[in-house]
């Protein structure tokens, strides 16, 4: 199991979680951050320092929020 960013980072970008992550699974594109599902070792100091609580352990993601858990995997696979 990953972190998955979710839709309230679109646009935000604060970037505390880049800072805070200590394996740097965090990138940062033109419209938010995302989460490496396979590099994320589900430490948690991400979500804990998201200023607009964007970041959900991924069997928590809310409902209407399920789709980023895709949309941060296919991030991935479109830079490989």
């Amino acid at each position: 199991m990953a972190f998955v960013i979710t839709s309230a980072c679109e646009n935000e970008k604060a970037g505390e979680c880049i800072e805070t992550c200590p394996v740097d699974c965090i990138v940062e594109d033109q419209l938010q951050m995302y989460i490496d599902p396979d590099v994320c070792i589900d430490c948690g100091a991400c979500e804990a320092v998201c200023p607009v609580e964007a970041i959900y352990p991924e069997d928590e993601v809310p409902e209407n929020e399920q789709k980023y858990i895709q949309i941060n995997r296919d991030f991935f696979k479109s830079r490989s």
